[in-house]
């Protein structure tokens, strides 16, 4: 459950947070579109007024669909490693990679449809998680990695969806969000042990 809260006191002129790589908080901002609102101004649903201002709910949204693009691109990888590993290490990493890759799956529809109850489209084409996502493609038609990049790859690529998590976390929390920061607490938990199991075995 979201740790209870005091009351925040915010400044306007409040300078912007730096991360722990000295970089400003937010900085996937910089990589970050502008989400449609849904519904739009002119439709005739009523707005939405769920206790959270709307220039919050677009921040967190906005953090919300670059975390999606980074696990969707790594629900890619770990299933295109999943179809082309060889090599001794054939059987453990097949099996391994495709319990990672459901379990992925599975979890990027809560991520959209969070996004969508916050009142904002989610990403949905290649194109878009390319733009947002800080993790690299690696193709697999005409050359693969051996398996023992692929595991790199795969703990960097984990690695860096527990970042992106932490960040959009810290926007929820700034906007007393605490169903978002439920779900990406589990997935942060989720994907940080998807990071020690694969590093263990480079070990």
């Amino acid at each position: 459950m979201a740790k209870s809260k005091t009351p925040k006191q915010k400044s306007a002129a409040a300078p912007a947070k730096a991360g722990k790589a000295g970089k400003p908080a937010g900085k996937s901002a910089g990589r970050s579109p502008q989400p449609a609102a849904s519904p739009a101004p002119e439709s005739k649903a009523p707005a939405i007024d769920i206790g959270i201002p709307d220039k919050d709910r677009k921040k967190i949204a906005q953090s919300l669909s670059v975390f999606l693009a980074d696990a969707y691109t790594l629900y890619l990888k770990t299933h295109n490693f999943h179809w082309n590993v060889t090599g001794p290490m054939f059987n453990a990493l097949h099996n391994m990679f495709e319990q990672q890759y459901t379990e992925q799956w599975n979890a990027l529809d809560d991520i959209a449809e969070r996004i969508r109850a916050l009142g904002y489209n989610a990403p949905g084409s290649y194109a878009e998680f390319i733009g947002l996502s800080s993790i690299k493609e690696e193709p697999g038609l005409e050359t693969a990695p051996d398996w023992r990049e692929m595991v790199r790859q795969l703990v960097q690529g984990n690695e860096a969806v527990c970042r992106t998590a932490r960040e959009a976390i810290e926007v929820a929390d700034d906007g007393d969000d605490e169903p978002t920061e439920d779900l990406l607490i589990q997935r942060l938990q989720t994907h940080e042990k998807y990071a020690w199991m694969l590093r263990s075995l480079l070990q």
